[in-house]
């Protein structure tokens, strides 16, 4: 996958050009959803997703809402296309098993204490699931856009540092969709961090919204004490995870960005070695590009865990409740 277009930032010559484009991938969206004819799971389905290409923090926000279903009584298990995976049919996920070549690498990530499906049907996945017998909710990972099963609560989230960029759509800018369809089709919105795009006032005026924020293990920064750290990350916003380990107390003397879902080779990881080498330098990376590494050099670089912390986190379980007691109810209606 190519790194984020600086162009995505900016309304200029090389955005205004692609339009025509947006244009017509607006149009396929369009022509989809009207031709979809959407599956009903029988599990109600909670989609956590985002409206725009790139990071945004939605996975420890995936994490954070199953933590909240387990401890609220729920039986939630995530359902994920498995991006970056190599299998088609639905897998249920296991790390001492799986790597991210084959399942992807945030479902691997998720998989560490909580019950992941990958499938990139999700229909099927719905489907294998409820043939399990053992889940009662479905927390859809991602698919916001994708309109073949049908969603009892859609949250998006944002990264308020960049939001919603040009505010273009594909390839023009960073948005899936147009931004009025996309706030329409949602029922909550989340914002990641400070709103510094002024994002914020527009969303209020069409929907519900809570304020998260990411939070860095900072253990894991002051174990390393003064070590100089040299840290690479393929990731939305690699950016972000450099300003974090700085922001954390890290002595970052070189940082290096690589493309979302990158698949290191030994090449990579041989060249950072002998970066770090040079400088006397610790490696250090995401969480999600650590799962991607091979086994044998897990232990060679230390990885920096985050986690999101709900400001308004009733906002937040009530829509979630209220969504499931919706389902039940229409369930015993019908």
């Amino acid at each position: 996958m190519i790194k984020t277009p600086k162009f995505w930032n900016n309304s200029g010559v090389i955005s205004t050009l692609l339009l025509p484009l947006s244009g017509l991938w607006s149009l396929a969206g369009a022509i989809r959803s009207v031709f979809a004819q959407p599956s009903r799971a029988e599990l109600p389905v909670i989609c956590i997703g985002n409206l725009t290409v790139g990071g945004t923090g939605k996975t420890p926000v995936v994490a954070y809402i199953y933590d909240w279903c387990v401890a609220a009584g729920y039986a939630p298990v995530i359902l994920s296309r498995g991006y970056g995976g190599s299998v088609a049919k639905p897998l249920w996920v296991d790390p001492q098993l799986h790597d991210s070549s084959i399942c992807g690498d945030e479902p691997l990530m998720l998989a560490d204490g909580r019950d992941v499906l990958v499938s990139r049907d999700r229909v099927a996945g719905a489907r294998t699931i409820s043939a399990r017998g053992l889940h009662d909710l479905i927390l859809m990972d991602d698919g916001l856009q994708n309109p073949f099963l049908k969603k009892d609560l859609k949250i998006g989230v944002f990264d308020g540092t960049v939001g919603i960029g040009n505010g273009r759509v594909m390839p023009a800018g960073p948005l899936r969709t147009t931004l009025r369809q996309g706030l329409a089709d949602l029922d909550l919105a989340l914002i990641n961090g400070e709103d510094e795009t002024g994002l914020k006032p527009t969303i209020l005026h069409r929907l519900p919204l809570v304020q998260a924020t990411l939070r860095p293990d900072r253990a894991v920064i002051d174990g390393l004490g003064d070590v100089p750290l040299l840290a690479f990350a393929g990731i939305g916003r690699p950016e972000r995870f450099f300003v974090t380990v700085r922001q954390s107390g890290g002595n970052l003397v070189k940082w290096l960005a690589f493309a979302d879902h990158h698949a290191y080779s030994q090449h990579d990881l041989t060249k950072l070695q002998e970066d770090a080498g040079r400088l006397g330098a610790q490696l250090i990376t995401t969480q999600k590009d650590w799962v991607r590494l091979p086994t044998e050099w897990r232990e060679r670089i230390s990885f920096l865990p985050v986690t999101v912390e709900v400001e308004d986190e009733a906002g937040l379980t009530e829509a979630i409740t209220a969504a499931i007691i919706t389902w039940r109810r229409a369930t015993d209606n019908g």
